[in-house]
């Protein structure tokens, strides 16, 4: 028998299937910038609405799902795993100050079943709606004998841009200045490991109704990263200057608050003045991880926090509830060398 590439394990055919069953998908990102339709060899993003800015900085982010890719083989739900994906490096873009143009997602698999990967691209798709960016492209691998055939692996990156004048640096961050927090979904895409650990995770497990979740196990865990786009940018619009923003990712509030900070200064941050939501307690409890862990690898129901004047700080809340998220005046900065002090 001659060998070719399917016998092998990669399947062309399944290839050509999940492309055509992702482009409606596709088509629904698309900006007016884009240019050309699916399947050239580069996606094709005019920036000619660029010229407008002073000085335009380009931003860029990448970055995967974690090991949260193990909650949707197991609960065999993958239509939001790629929220996630654009989440994670669109809100970074967010962060610096810059509006997200466009992303691309890479996934790699064992086998291509065309309609999982059509329902990850969904999601992906979904995640760049929120964001306002196009899904310009993007690439599905098959690696057999590599992967197992169940699995796949989620990342994409984005580019950004951003007028130099409007960036958020941090630098001009004082003492007094007021920190507002955005509430988060639950865990996001940070710390799966750990829950995984402390969790039995299996389909029973996750199909667990919790009275204090208010739902299943599987579905607080799954829930995807909230995109933080839409509240920065009416902040930006309505002329509120946002003198820090750090994303709580992995290493929670003692790695990612210190990032915006300029030296000299600390926060001071009071855990009773937002509510946490309860998967987090059911997490510490079960898994008996002390408080300092929970804040050093969760977001603990904060997925932005914000370094504002006082006399702005209302005016941010309300701009970040008219975009359908929760916020709350969390803490202040304080003098410090850019410790995290939890009250």
């Amino acid at each position: 028998m001659a060998l070719d590439y399917k016998s092998s394990g990669v399947d062309i055919e399944a290839g050509y299937k999940s492309v055509e069953l992702m482009k409606e998908y596709v088509k629904s990102t698309v900006r007016d910038e884009v240019l050309g339709g699916i399947g050239g060899f580069a996606g094709a993003f005019s920036l000619s609405k660029i010229k407008d800015m002073e000085d335009p900085v380009l931003l860029s982010g990448t970055d995967g799902c974690g090991t949260k890719v193990k909650l949707a083989f197991l609960m065999d739900k993958h239509d939001t795993i790629g929220i996630d994906a654009v989440a994670m490096c669109v809100n970074d873009v967010a962060c610096s100050g810059g509006e997200p143009l466009f992303f691309l997602d890479y996934i790699a698999c064992g086998k291509n079943y065309p309609e999982k990967i059509a329902s990850i691209v969904k999601g992906v798709a979904e995640g760049c709606k929120q964001a306002g960016a196009a899904l310009v492209g993007g690439e599905t691998a098959e690696h057999p004998g590599l992967m197992p055939e169940d699995e796949y692996d989620l990342a994409g990156f984005t580019v950004g841009v951003v007028d130099r004048k409007d960036m958020i640096t941090g630098e001009n961050i004082v003492s007094g200045d007021v920190l507002i927090g955005i509430a988060s979904t639950g865990v996001h895409s940070n710390g799966f490991s750990l829950v995984r650990k402390v969790f039995n995770m299996t389909k029973e497990s996750l199909d667990t109704y919790y009275d204090e979740l208010g739902e299943t196990l599987g579905e607080a865990l799954i829930r995807p990263t909230r995109i933080y786009v839409k509240a920065l940018k009416n902040v930006k619009d309505a002329g509120i200057t946002v003198k820090g923003c750090s994303h709580i990712t992995g290493g929670g509030f003692y790695e990612n608050i210190p990032r915006m900070l300029p030296e000299n200064t600390a926060v001071r941050i009071r855990k009773d003045s937002y509510p946490i939501p309860p998967i987090f307690d059911l997490l510490q409890k079960t898994g008996g991880i002390d408080d300092k862990m929970m804040y050093n690898t969760y977001n603990m129901g904060l997925g932005m926090v914000l370094a504002v004047d006082p006399a702005d700080a209302d005016a941010v809340i309300a701009e970040i509830k008219k975009a359908g998220d929760k916020a709350f005046k969390v803490g202040e900065v304080i003098q410090g060398n850019k410790e995290v002090e939890l009250i």
